[in-house]
């Protein structure tokens, strides 16, 4: 493997290690992630000790990949949300592709099939700081286009379901 791209896809937990229990868990953390193992337990019928052991083993076999909170972009003063597809020369996903990981407009970014090579989901303050966005990418070497989709309104937006 090329070692600037080691850490872009890490393998997936295989399927079946999560049952029935676990899933149930995982939902009701997705819904709030502040709930206690003891709050959980009543909702599973489980003890809290034994919730928290299922909660590190999900942690462990990255079931669970990190705890966080949704933030709304709009009242964060970045109500842009758009979709960039990278057009490159090359397999594309170079070091300094990835370094756009580290700006904080950048929310999402996926290496895919077609004629992109990698797709992101970017969230600006307006159309000039997406601009200034696209015009970082274009200084990229390799980089031979871009096509935008800038999001009127979003309907749905999650990760996983368990």
């Amino acid at each position: 493997m090329h070692s600037e791209t080691d850490d872009v896809r890490l393998d997936p937990p295989r399927a079946g290690r999560v049952d029935a229990v676990d899933r149930k868990l995982l939902g009701l953390l997705l819904e709030d992630a502040t709930l206690s193992y003891a709050e959980l337990g009543r909702l599973v019928h489980l003890s809290a000790p034994a919730v928290h052991e299922r909660v590190k083993k999900l942690r462990r076999a990255g079931a669970i990949r990190r705890t966080t909170v949704e933030l709304d972009g709009t009242l964060l003063g970045r109500p842009l949300l758009s979709f960039v597809e990278v057009e490159t020369s090359g397999w594309g996903k170079t070091p300094d592709m990835l370094a756009l990981r580290a700006d904080p407009r950048v929310e999402e970014m996926h290496s895919v099939t077609g004629e992109a090579c990698v797709l992101l989901k970017v969230r600006c303050t307006d159309t000039r700081d997406l601009e200034d966005l696209l015009h970082r990418i274009y200084a990229i070497e390799g980089v031979k286009g871009t096509r935008s989709t800038v999001a009127l309104q979003t309907f749905l937006e999650r990760g996983p379901q368990p």
